[in-house]
């Protein structure tokens, strides 16, 4: 049996229902399209910071490139107060990490590492800037830091052989020659890419005692 009896009862009954509902139905659908509107501004957004990051860090790249110290820290730091928060921001650390040592500025190129480390988004990102630290350490004395520093950060994974052949440099550097070999034969069993590298180091070794 049908509630509405007539075609026209059924268009009063839904006028009736519109006054009493109409009002909420038109405000929920009103936030939802603002939702939806809303949504694809902050996309197109964020879209749009990500297109203006990607070609101020290749603009960066192509500085650092020619060696300008002074122009490559003055974009670095735009970079950096623009999109320091995105992936970027860690990147761009590792650029001036890199100029900052070739500009023979080790304490700014430790800042600028461990930056990397803490703005990076994701953790490769945050191990390549700790062995780039780590060899920053060595190569100013600091090796127990350097040390500390490894063991702090090698959790296996992608760079353990990474980090395995820079403790073979750390001992190595050190006199430990049989820690040395032992840490570079690690490496070159968990895959390193520089295997080659690393049995020319191993052949180069002094004698087991």
């Amino acid at each position: 049996m049908n509630v509405y009896e007539t075609d026209e009862e059924k268009v009063e009954a839904i006028k009736g229902w519109w006054k009493e509902n109409g009002l909420s139905v038109a405000g929920g659908l009103a936030i939802g399209l603002a939702a939806v509107f809303g949504w694809r501004a902050w996309v197109d957004h964020q879209e749009g910071q990500a297109q203006q990051a990607s070609a101020a860090f290749e603009q960066l790249v192509a500085t650092v490139e020619t060696g300008n110290a002074d122009a490559a820290r003055t974009q670095a730091r735009l970079l950096l107060e623009k999109h320091g928060d995105s992936a970027y921001g860690a990147l761009t650390q590792l650029m001036l990490a890199k100029v900052e040592i070739a500009a023979q500025q080790p304490q700014a190129a430790r800042q600028a590492l461990e930056q990397a480390m803490a703005k990076a988004p994701e953790p490769g990102l945050a191990k390549v800037a700790a062995l780039r630290l780590a060899r920053l350490l060595m190569a100013q004395g600091e090796r127990e830091a350097a040390l500390a520093l490894i063991a702090r950060e090698d959790q296996g994974g992608p760079f353990a052989a990474d980090f395995a052949a820079l403790r073979g440099d750390l001992a190595l550097a050190s006199g430990r020659v049989a820690e040395a070999r032992a840490d570079y034969e690690r490496a070159i069993a968990q895959g390193a890419a520089n295997t080659a590298l690393l049995r020319l180091k191993l052949e180069n070794l002094p004698p087991a005692g």
